[in-house]
């Protein structure tokens, strides 16, 4: 049955001269997911805040289930849960107590220690998708983790009325569509769902209906087939601003002569080399999988964080100069921006002007040895920078923290600009920040990057890259794995991120349309980690380190292959293509407890259509490796020195009868243009494989994949082939 669980009427709310809810009106029903969107300042989080019972209106009804909330504890007990903007967590706690902070009355839990472990590390799997130690420090944890905890805790409260206020913006699209699935749940389970986002693309997937709201009032209500991203863009940001994001044109390289360089970088010791390069007029997008090393890698610019090995260099008038630490860094005018603002922004106990203007206090002091701060040559800079990008606020002296979270996004932003930077680095910097100032954010580093300057920017919404950047580096593994250039198919960008081939269907893509379907009939939507997919293995998800040292075999974040002499998204050195087969080195790291012996698999997913292939081509199939050995010397395949016990297969060149080729490693070969290569190594808890002789890659994966405790892979490029194909 279909009812309404929250009425909102004409519901007004003040901060002293500030009008944050101007007598707006809302109403949610059971069993539906119900947006709530509105630009930076519009009175979204104060609203789910006067609906869970943090503030009390000034005027108007709120009515939940019936009956009104005027303190989070009751709106607790009515089946109200909140996961606010900012990641609430005490980083001094585990994450079992965190999961459980308020559940707890004054006299004791209704619940056993044993009890709590239980239903948190099941939830935290579902949602994770692996096993996180509970007794982790939360402290300890990367944002996105944390973000995870929060959700998990309002879970765990069984609500009836589940408000979602931004909490999707530390996730990435893997997460995100975790969360997504969790939603359909308890939508089916009649929970009444409001969510808050600027990420207009999941909205129009996941909304029911949807309440705009612009300055406190709401100016629309749209049902799901209204629920488009222009026709939201045009309610929040006016019709023309929506025209114009999309009439844009991606920046272009200025000069051929760099900024910036990196050379043989690694961002954790045992990733592959990174090789980047910076040119003025660019902007260069970044993005992954959570916890893949792009963050990293943007730190490392910045200076906030030390590469693992390799170089980093600024360059001007072609002379180099290291950047080894965030001094070095903004000497030479790097300036970096993080979207963990709460963590590494802004200063809560000063002003907004302080906040955007702090960092150039010095070129502005005044009467000599008393250092003080000239705020008259101040003031023009701050109204022209918090100005450009329309920072919504009374009183430039309140403090920060009077502003809404993405405004105050918007203060950090302009601190950047405001320091004349040659590279701006940009860390998610619009996590939390609405349509419209994106629209500004990207107008002003198209003027950035035309006067010459550059910046790399990291994102986890492929969407901001479409019509701005002029390339897109894809991380992998801790390394870049795959560059793409305009026009943008955001489809094959999520692909290459997952490590598959760009024309695989995405998680919960269906068969016929490639858009989300519902739980039911058809099952849950296919999950993140698809084991195999056209003949091609799946990379793993990466896992989160437990507080505890680990042992020196797991001493790395992840279960990692690598290739001395092939570096991920690199092309494959010759003496190991064509006619030479001679198999390459591997070296892996990480090893998942339990593992009894590992496989191995090279394939080619990038067959032309006239092979009329059902599969990827297998190159290399090899397995009982023994659970001791941790590397494979180069030339292995086919002689004394494979392991002992090592069983290889027949490559698919026998498949195809091509003469010269037989049982072990057969190099790439590509007929006719550039082809991608994965290279996947196995970690199975089975000392033995039974297969057959002849066994295919098919055959091959059906035994490994149930075996398969844990899998890492990486992706190379090698053609055309200098040679047609022996007949």
């Amino acid at each position: 049955m279909v009812y309404p669980t929250v009425e909102i009427s004409s519901v007004r709310k003040t901060f002293g001269p500030t009008v944050a809810l101007g007598g707006c009106n809302l109403k949610a029903y059971a069993g539906e997911v119900h947006a709530i969107v509105g630009g930076n300042g519009s009175g979204k989080s104060t609203l789910a805040k006067v609906i869970s019972g943090v503030l009390i209106p000034d005027s108007g009804q709120v009515s939940i289930l019936g009956k009104s909330a005027t303190s989070p504890y009751e709106a607790r007990a009515l089946g109200i849960s909140n996961v606010f903007q900012e990641v609430l967590v005490a980083d001094e706690c585990s994450v079992l107590d965190n999961l459980y902070l308020g559940a707890d009355g004054p006299f004791g839990s209704a619940m056993s220690q044993e009890e709590k472990l239980r239903k948190g590390k099941t939830l935290m799997r579902e949602l994770l998708d692996y096993d996180l130690d509970l007794y982790t420090l939360v402290g300890e944890l990367p944002l996105s983790v944390k973000q995870w905890v929060t959700i998990g805790r309002a879970l765990l409260a069984d609500p009836k009325i589940l408000i979602l206020d931004e909490s999707s913006a530390a996730l990435d699209f893997d997460s995100t569509e975790r969360l997504f699935h969790k939603m359909r749940q308890l939508k089916k389970a009649g929970v009444s769902i409001l969510i808050v986002t600027h990420r207009i693309a999941e909205l129009v997937r996941i909304a029911d209906r949807a309440t705009i709201l612009r300055d406190g009032v709401d100016v629309g209500s749209l049902e799901k087939a209204e629920i488009t991203e222009q026709r939201i863009l045009e309610l929040i940001a006016g019709v023309e601003r929506g025209k114009t994001q999309h009439s844009q044109s991606v920046v272009q390289r200025l000069s051929p002569n760099p900024v910036l360089r990196v050379l043989e970088g690694r961002v954790w010791p045992q990733a592959a080399p990174i090789n980047f390069t910076l040119y003025p007029g660019e902007v260069v997008g970044v993005t992954g999988l959570d916890g893949h090393g792009q963050s990293d890698f943007v730190r490392c610019l910045a200076g906030t964080q030390s590469l693992a090995s390799g170089r980093i260099s600024i360059i001007r008038d072609r002379t180099a100069t290291d950047i080894i630490d965030l001094r070095s860094a903004r000497e030479n005018n790097i300036s970096y921006v993080s979207g963990d603002r709460k963590k590494e922004g802004i200063f809560p106990n000063l002003s907004i002007f302080e906040n955007l203007l702090m960092p150039i206090y010095r070129e502005y002091r005044m009467a000599g040895a008393l250092n003080l701060i000239d705020k008259t040559k101040l003031a023009p800079i701050f109204e022209w920078e918090s100005g450009k990008l329309a920072v919504k606020m009374g009183d430039r002296d309140n403090l920060i923290t009077s502003l809404s979270g993405g405004n105050q996004q918007k203060v950090l932003i302009a601190r950047s600009f405001a320091e004349k930077p040659v590279v701006l680095v940009l860390n998610d910097p619009a996590r939390g920040i609405d349509i419209g100032a994106k629209l500004d954010l990207y107008r002003n580093l198209r003027d950035f990057a035309s006067r010459g300057n550059a910046v790399v920017f990291l994102s986890s919404e492929i969407e901001e890259f479409l019509n701005l950047c002029t390339r897109v580096e894809v991380f992998r593994n801790g390394a870049i794995s795959a560059q793409f250039e305009p026009p943008y198919d955001g489809h094959v960008l999520l692909n290459a991120m997952f490590g598959r081939k760009a024309t695989s269907r995405l998680p919960g893509e269906n068969n016929d349309h490639g858009t989300e379907g519902e739980d039911g009939a058809a099952g849950r939507p296919a999950p993140v980690r698809l084991r195999f997919e056209e003949g091609r293995p799946i990379p793993r998800p990466v896992t989160t380190s437990a507080r505890k040292s680990p042992p020196p075999e797991t001493a790395t974040s992840a279960f990692i292959l690598q290739c001395p002499d092939i570096a991920p998204g690199q092309i494959i050195p010759e003496r190991f293509a064509e006619e030479n087969r001679r198999s390459p080195r591997f070296v892996w790291s990480g090893v998942p407890a339990g593992t009894r012996s590992f496989a191995l698999a090279i394939t080619d997913p990038d067959l032309p259509e006239e092979f009329k292939f059902p599969r990827a081509f297998a190159h290399w199939l090899a397995y009982d490796i023994p659970a001791t050995v941790r590397e494979l010397p180069e030339g292995a395949s086919g002689s004394a020195l494979l392991p002992k016990g090592v069983v290889e297969l027949n490559s698919d060149f026998v498949t195809f009868r091509i003469p010269g080729f037989g049982r072990g490693y057969g190099g790439p070969w590509p007929p006719d243009r550039q082809h991608r290569y994965v290279f996947t190594i196995y970690a199975l808890k089975t000392e033995h494989l039974a297969l057959p002789p002849d066994a295919d890659l098919t055959q091959f994966a059906a035994a490994v994949m149930p075996a398969a405790i844990d899998m890492a892979s990486f992706v190379a490029v090698y053609g055309p082939a200098k040679k047609p194909l022996p007949t």
